[in-house]
C-alpha cells in the first residue's frame, strides 16, 4: 500500500539494533558443565536459591540461563551491567521511516553488522539499481565496509574515529550530500524503537526464546507501519 501510494523509497535505508531484555533473571544463570563448580545457594533454598555471584566471572561461554537458554549477556555500553537478552534488527527505508525488515538475533558483538548485512543483501535482490545504507558508529568497521562494498552499497554510516584501527569511512564518503542526508534521517530510528519499548511494551520481553521473541519483535514493526499508513494516508487525503 505504500508503493502503491508514492510513500516508499527503495534506493535509502538506515540499520540499526537495539537490546530487547528477557524476562530471566540473574539467578537463572548456571555454570555450564560441569555443575559442579555453581556456588552453593546463599540462602538454602535450593529451589530458587539467592546466589552471591560477587566476585564470579560469568560470560556467555562459561554460564546459560535456565529459564531462556537462548538470552545471552551484553553490555549495553562500557561501564554498565551485563544483562540477559537478545538483540531486535530494523532495516528502515529513510523518506517516511517504514521498517521494511526486522531480525532478531542472540545479542553477541558483532550480531548487528551480520543482521546488516543479511537484510540489505536481501532488498538489494529485490531491487536493482542503487541502495545506500546508513547507521551508526558501530557499523564502521573495515570488514563490515568492505562487505558492504562488496555488494555494491554505498556506506553512509557515521565514522568510528575513536576505534581501534580507525574509521574506515573516508572522505570520499563523507563530503557527499547524500551522506550528510542519510546521517539525518537515520535517527528516525531511535523514534521506532522508543515506541516499541514503550507503546508495544517490549522493554522486556515476557516471552521466551529466539523464535517467540523474533515473532513478537516482528508484530509491533507491523504495528507501527499501520500507525504510519494512517497517518500519512490521513495527511494526504
Amino acid at each position: 500500500m505504500a508503493r502503491e501510494q508514492g510513500l516508499l523509497s527503495n534506493e535509502h535505508f538506515t540499520v540499526d539494533g537495539t537490546l530487547i531484555e528477557t524476562g530471566a533473571g540473574q539467578n537463572s544463570l548456571k555454570v555450564r558443565p560441569p555443575k559442579d563448580t555453581l556456588p552453593p545457594p546463599a540462602d538454602g533454598d535450593a529451589g530458587n536459591p539467592r546466589v552471591d555471584f560477587r566476585g564470579e566471572r560469568r560470560t556467555n561461554d562459561t554460564h546459560a540461563s535456565t529459564t531462556d537458554p537462548d538470552a545471552r549477556l551484553y553490555r549495553k555500553a562500557e561501564g554498565q551491567e551485563a544483562i540477559l537478552g537478545f538483540l531486535g534488527h530494523v532495516l528502515m527505508e529513510n523518506r517516511h521511516g517504514w521498517m521494511v525488515q526486522t531480525r532478531l538475533t542472540q545479542a553477541t558483538g558483532t550480531a548487528e553488522r551480520e543482521a546488516a548485512l543479511e537484510m540489505v543483501e536481501a532488498k538489494r535482490k529485490r531491487k536493482r539499481g542503487r541502495v545506500t545504507l546508513g547507521g551508526d558508529k558501530n557499523y564502521d568497521t573495515h570488514e563490515h565496509v568492505a562487505a558492504l562494498r562488496e555488494l555494491k552499497v554505498p556506506r553512509h554510516v557515521t565514522q568510528n574515529t575513536g576505534g581501534r584501527g580507525g574509521s574506515a569511512i573516508d572522505g570520499r564518503t563523507t563530503w557527499h550530500q547524500g551522506y550528510t542526508a542519510s546521517q539525518t534521517k537515520r535517527k528516525r530510528v531511535e523514534e521506532i524503537f522508543g515506541w516499541f519499548k514503550t507503546v508495544a511494551l517490549l522493554r522486556q520481553t515476557r516471552f521466551r526464546g529466539l523464535e517467540r521473541v523474533g515473532w513478537i519483535f516482528t508484530w509491533p514493526a507491523a504495528a507501527c507501519n499501520l500507525v504510519l499508513m494512517r497517518n500519512l494516508i490521513g495527511a494526504t487525503t
